[in-house]
């Protein structure tokens, strides 16, 4: 999905955005609070994204560019791992407790994603990075050696979905046991199947 042009002052402007919304929900996401959490003059948001559709929507793009690098990193470290499932269950743990730890971006994105059942340019967004997720999952499948199909990656994303959502809701401390004991069942599920197994 091409991208657009991330200039340092869109980028402050959209993080400042992310913490805004991770802070005060979607409905506090106006200029004046990206302007404030950026340490900028108002009127500085506007003159990038001029209406909220417009700053929902690079917001959006943000966040999903974000997730989907962070994504693809974690996929070319578990394919040069090759076919060690404990590895790929702890590198994707260690993924997981990073996003946790400062949690405005999966925040951010959970947000987006229930506005884009009542917006149609947002869900779009969102439907296309999920379609490069589930490729970027099934190729990594693939080079690891696994069973591997779009149905089944598809399956895989959705549950680790989930598996964030859980863990997001619960107290830090015990956010780690949880990660720990749900991958374990999930990726051993899902990832543990060699090619050609019966």
């Amino acid at each position: 999905m091409p991208r657009p042009e991330l200039t340092p002052r869109r980028q402050q402007l959209l993080l400042a955005a992310m913490e805004v919304v991770a802070e005060n929900g979607l409905r506090g996401l106006t200029h004046r609070a990206v302007d404030r959490k950026a340490g900028l003059p108002e009127g500085s948001c506007s003159g990038y994204l001029r209406t909220r559709s417009a700053l929902q929507g690079a917001l959006a793009s943000f966040v999903a560019a974000r997730l989907e690098d962070d994504v693809r990193r974690l996929a070319d470290e578990i394919a040069h791992h090759g076919e060690d499932l404990a590895k790929a269950q702890a590198m994707t743990q260690s993924l997981f407790q990073q996003w946790l730890g400062a949690p405005a971006l999966l925040v951010t994105k959970l947000e987006l994603a229930m506005e884009g059942s009542r917006d149609q340019e947002l869900a779009s967004i969102f439907a296309t990075s999920r379609r490069e997720l589930v490729e970027v999952v099934e190729e990594t499948m693939a080079l690891a050696g696994r069973e591997h199909s779009d149905e089944r990656a598809e399956a895989l994303v959705a549950a680790l979905d989930g598996v964030l959502l859980g863990a997001l809701q619960r107290p830090a401390e015990d956010q780690s046991a949880y990660l720990a004991d749900c991958l374990t069942h999930l990726m051993g599920q899902l990832l543990a199947d060699r090619r050609g197994a019966h």
